[in-house]
């Protein structure tokens, strides 16, 4: 810092002015503190995606991702559609009639492909989650529980899939029929299997897993890591070629154990009954959503346990953090939380793990939510989510640009098309 050159001031003249240019610099501080920090900014397109074809309709709309060409896939539970959104399905009206489980969007919106249940191999009574990996190869989970039925692997038991769907609501470890993740090509063909259905012996099983509410990919690997978590309280991480088991751990690295602890508990020594999302990112970072303990827990690649962080501690019901999406910065500087009990996102600063706003709010408007479930991201830095339970939809919201903060603390106003000099 260069030292100041006093030409034809007097002492007292230069600390008056020391002592007023200090007092300014804080009042401006004071002031403009938050207005100086500068975030994402959004803004929800309500006309986004296209209406789909045939009297199609969505049910609960449990999983969303995007893939290397920003091309945009969804899943959700077409069983859960009820007997009034359905009667296409039995003659008894013009609309409606489910769509298949699988829908992939470009940009625009536009449907271009779609897939649902084949015969001949596994597949979950209770979708859960979808990823496409950089290969283009999706991947599907499940969190149906096991219900009386026939043999596993039989002819009448691959005929016997369309049973209710699990509500994504707190249970208390029913044994899960969906304890298998599955593989197929963007088409829609069948390319593999981790376990295999009623499979599970528990959260130390090496063959199956048990519940699977999301699938991701350790960046420079062939590693899949599944948040194996509402039959298991585990993070399970599989070879994606060979499909067999690498390592696993619980909360806090420990393994995982088969006891059944209380919900909401920021201190638990075990993830609860939804671990929900595993975020990896580019330096070696896993972020795990503890769903109904309202904490996210961070780890090394290798389950080392790195820090805690906890969102809405108060929060009972479905609990605070249901998924996370990162920045597509290389830094990955802002996380974003899908908060599906208070219904709105949390924008994060993802190195200092502080938030910096959110938006959102209850209701069935463009950019309210019902049972946020899901967050995805594209290149451009776009955000998709889905809705669950009676929410039933997907939502995109464009991003704006950096604005400085005291922008978007006006709650849900901030994330709708500004209407400034229109006539």
């Amino acid at each position: 810092m260069k030292r100041p050159i006093i030409i034809c001031f007097g002492i007292a003249t230069m600390v008056a002015g020391l002592v007023l240019a200090g007092q300014g610099r804080a009042v401006a501080q004071a002031a403009g503190k938050s207005a100086d920090v500068m975030v994402p900014k959004f803004e929800v397109d309500p006309f986004w995606p296209k209406p789909l074809p045939n009297h199609w309709v969505q049910g609960m709309t449990i999983g969303v991702a995007v893939d290397a060409q920003d091309d945009v896939w969804m899943v959700h539970r077409p069983q859960t559609l009820d007997q009034r959104e359905s009667l296409l399905t039995r003659n008894e009206g013009d609309c409606c009639t489910a769509a298949p489980d699988i829908l992939e969007f470009d940009s625009a919106g536009n449907l271009i492909r779609h897939w649902g249940k084949t015969e001949g191999h596994d597949w979950p009574t209770s979708n859960h989650g979808i990823t496409v990996d950089s290969e283009g190869i999706v991947w599907l989970g499940g969190n149906g529980p096991a219900q009386p039925g026939p043999p596993a692997g039989s002819a009448a038991q691959f005929a016997a899939r369309n049973q209710p769907a699990a509500p994504d609501a707190i249970n208390t470890n029913p044994v899960y029929h969906d304890s298998f993740i599955l593989k197929f090509s963007q088409d829609g063909k069948f390319l593999g299997e981790i376990g295999r259905v009623n499979g599970s012996k528990g959260n130390l099983d090496k063959e199956n897993v048990e519940g699977v509410a999301e699938i991701r990919f350790i960046p420079g690997t062939r590693e899949l890591i599944a948040a194996d978590g509402y039959g298991n309280h585990r993070i399970s991480v599989w070879n994606k070629d060979t499909l067999k088991f690498v390592r696993m751990w619980g909360a806090y690295g420990h393994m995982p154990s088969d006891e059944s602890l209380p919900e909401y508990n920021t201190d638990s020594p075990q993830f609860g009954n939804q671990v929900h999302c595993d975020a990896p990112s580019n330096d070696g970072l896993i972020y795990v959503c503890d769903r109904t303990n309202n904490r996210i827990q961070i780890f090394k690649f290798d389950g080392t346990f790195v820090k805690q962080v906890v969102v809405e501690p108060n929060t009972r019901g479905d609990g605070s953090v249901w998924d996370i999406a990162l920045s597509p910065d290389p830094q990955q500087k802002f996380m974003y939380i899908a908060d599906g009990a208070n219904e709105k996102i949390h924008v994060f600063d993802r190195q200092s793990m502080t938030e910096l706003y959110s938006f959102g709010d209850g209701g069935r408007q463009p950019g309210e939510f019902y049972a946020v479930h899901c967050i995805a991201i594209n290149s451009k830095g776009d955000l998709f989510t889905t809705e669950t339970y009676h929410g039933q939809r997907v939502q995109k919201f464009v991003y704006k640009g950096m604005v400085p903060l005291s922008e978007v603390k006006s709650g849900m106003s901030a994330i709708w098309p500004s209407t400034a000099g229109k006539q």
